[in-house]
């Protein structure tokens, strides 16, 4: 299994959410702390690779 790496933009969205974006891939998602975040981040980019694949860059 081959591993990607991509850009994660995380910022705080009024008092109660921080939102986590790879701008990368297109997903977003939310969570109540930083860590929650990324793991939602993670799991949505994750399904979403799986049906829409990125193609591999050999430079």
């Amino acid at each position: 299994m081959k591993t990607r790496s991509f850009a994660v933009f995380i910022y705080k969205e009024d008092d109660m959410l921080y939102i986590a974006e790879c701008p990368e891939v297109g997903t977003v998602d939310q969570g109540e702390t930083i860590e929650q975040a990324i793991a939602s981040l993670r799991e949505a980019t994750q399904l979403y690779l799986e049906e829409f694949p990125l193609p591999i860059l050999c430079l």
